[in-house]
């Protein structure tokens, strides 16, 4: 095999022979000054922005059989303001929020780790050792060991740098600031950027742990989303409607009298729907309409039709952004959070969580009907959590509950609901371990304590061993991928994890990130040559 030294000459060889990639960084230092150009610009360019930043952190203890286990979780959601350096308004009732004391961890610490450095990621600061090519998804990485310079090492990233070939933009570094390297702990983070677009990398998943320095023992892993770049470029749209072509008259002949009152409650209704649904979507709180709801709306549909059921409206589907487990219903809209979803483990357990809100439906549980107003909608997004609240009263949710299980005994799903049983009592047992987790923000938290219908077959594996490897409930992100930029979601091709041991399966717990890092469709990848030593 080549050292990397010879394999570099001969590259910058085939280079110096095609005229096309005369362009191209050919040495080391020249690589590294295109890299530390096109940092110092993204940490420019990301002051134009203003994302949703949400921060979920889980206190651990040691465990005999399993390694580590949550022991209090701590919550954090608000935006960024980039153009104020790394400074953060919390939505007020989504700040940060932990049941132990014992670590405080500042948001503004887990925002920062989406920067090298602010503050000199140059020569002058840091030495550069090169280390190998490496694929990360579809992107061709160079990979760089990065180390602060002796003088004024204090606050300076220590770690791995991957820079993408094409832009030399780093789209992932691995280590973690000095200053906390001296202290009793460590604080390590693993931060990832995704292409959005020609030579657009934007800050997405940070992992981050912090443990004893002496017993290596952890003491919380967290991780850290970043949402929502493009909302006030999407909202700007608005301004461009053309008013050039002219308006068809409306055919008004089958509309021969005004509604009737009945009628005009139901518009009413769903004036105050839409107006809800508009405004979350607005602030980033709602995915755009998708993938996942068409998943989402194929499952109800199933029930639907085996209960001889025409609901009209129709029943949407949408998704709530955060990672919190809740769910709830505007009007006959059925939202499901992103976190609810990741951790279900089959479509039947996806059934059950859906037919609990169609029973509000089905039973006529109705949307505040002031939300019709649009002086509602217009609030400070801070105060979010204020004005919206999407929860039933207890008679309410026993009522839905008693008709989802109505729904279930005659759906599709009936015979699979063993499983959906075996999560639901996994999430009980989890309760006092990760309660800002379950503590829903804006609508019902999942019933842990109801029952299958009895009609379901009893919640044990098929092979009758309850402490067969079946996996009831997955980690945090185990079902869908967020882009950053659009917001859009879908669902990940994740393989099967039913053979995993009880120490792989890792329930409603954080696990790193790896992210397939492609390039965004319509941007297609040139050529370009490693550089020479």
């Amino acid at each position: 095999m080549h050292s990397p030294k010879i394999m570099f000459m001969l590259l910058a060889v085939f280079a110096f022979c095609h005229p096309a990639l005369a362009q191209q960084p050919r040495t080391v230092d020249e690589v590294v000054d295109r890299v530390v150009m096109q940092e110092q610009a993204e940490a420019q360019a990301l002051r134009q922005y203003s994302p949703l930043v949400e921060i979920y952190i889980q206190q651990l203890r040691p465990d005999t059989d399993l390694g580590t286990v949550p022991n209090g979780d701590s919550y954090f959601l608000g935006r960024a303001e980039l153009a104020k350096g790394v400074d953060l308004e919390p939505f007020t009732s989504g700040g940060v929020k932990s049941k132990s004391s014992a670590i405080a961890p500042l948001p503004r610490g887990f925002l920062q780790m989406i920067y090298v450095d602010t503050n000199g990621f140059d020569r002058k600061h840091y030495e550069f050792d090169f280390v190998r090519r490496e694929f990360l998804g579809e992107v061709r990485c160079l990979v760089f060991d990065i180390y602060p310079k002796p003088k004024g090492t204090k606050g300076r990233f220590l770690g791995r740098i991957w820079v993408e070939d094409q832009g030399y933009h780093v789209v992932r570094f691995n280590g973690a600031f000095t200053e906390s390297s001296s202290t009793s702990t460590y604080f390590h983070f693993d931060s990832w950027r995704v292409n959005t677009g020609g030579n657009q990398w934007l800050p997405a998943q940070i992992y981050s742990e912090q443990g004893d320095a002496v017993t290596r023992k952890l003491a919380f892993k967290a991780q850290t989303r970043l949402w929502g770049y493009n909302l006030s470029r999407a909202q700007q749209d608005l301004t461009k409607i053309l008013a050039d072509e002219p308006i068809a008259p409306r055919d008004q002949t089958d509309s021969a009298s005004d509604p009737s009152p009945a009628e005009a409650q139901l518009v009413w209704d769903q004036q105050a729907e839409e107006n809800v649904v508009d405004r979350m979507e607005r602030l980033g709180l709602l995915a755009p309409p998708g993938d996942v709801d068409k998943v989402l709306e194929t499952v109800v549909n199933n029930i639907e039709v085996t209960n001889n059921l025409d609901i009209q409206p129709e029943i949407r589907c949408r998704v709530l952004m955060t990672s919190t487990l809740e769910s709830f219903t505007i009007g006959h809209t059925i939202v499901l959070s992103r976190g609810l979803i990741d951790v279900l483990p089959d479509e039947a357990t996806l059934a059950t969580m859906l037919a609990l809100e169609m029973g509000h439906v089905v039973l006529g549980h109705r949307i505040d009907p002031q939300y019709a107003f649009f002086d509602r909608m217009l609030f400070d997004e801070r105060d979010t959590f204020q004005h919206f609240g999407f929860a039933r009263t207890p008679a309410e949710e026993q009522g839905a509950n008693d008709k989802a299980a109505q729904l279930l005994k005659n759906s599709p799903y009936k015979d699979q609901l063993g499983t959906a049983q075996l999560f639901l009592h996994a999430l009980q047992s989890r309760t006092n371990e990760i309660p800002n987790l379950i503590s829903a923000r804006l609508g019902d938290t999942v019933p842990t304590g109801w029952m299958i219908p009895s009609g379901a077959p009893s919640a044990t594996p098929a092979n009758g061993d309850p402490n067969a490897n079946v996996a009831v409930a997955l980690p945090l992100g185990g079902r869908i991928k967020l882009d950053p930029w659009t917001d859009r979601l879908e669902m990940l091709k994740s393989k099967p994890v039913s053979a995993a041991t009880q120490r792989e399966k890792l329930p409603f717990e954080i696990t790193p990130f790896m992210l397939y890092l492609t390039y965004s469709a319509g941007i297609s990848p040139a050529q370009s040559v490693s550089p020479t030593k």
